[in-house]
């Protein structure tokens, strides 16, 4: 595996097993919310060929209070 490849999986690994803990009784919730967050942000970009050709990454949904008019 590219070192690039695993740095992702490692991540990846790393926020699954925070989304445990965060559901295990007496969880440390501000722990979760701290490490999970930086987790999150250090995710790097994903492998390539793990999303299909052509898929645009940053054409999701609208967030909250962008683009909405009633």
């Amino acid at each position: 595996m590219c070192p690039y490849c695993e740095d992702f999986a490692r991540t990846v690994v790393m926020l699954g097993q925070l989304a445990l803990y965060a559901e295990t009784f007496g969880a440390d919730l501000d722990f979760v919310d701290t490490v999970g967050s930086c987790l999150a942000a250090s995710l790097p970009e994903p492998p390539p060929g793990l999303f299909p050709p052509g898929d645009d990454l940053s054409d999701g949904p609208e967030y909250p209070g962008e683009g909405w008019t009633p």
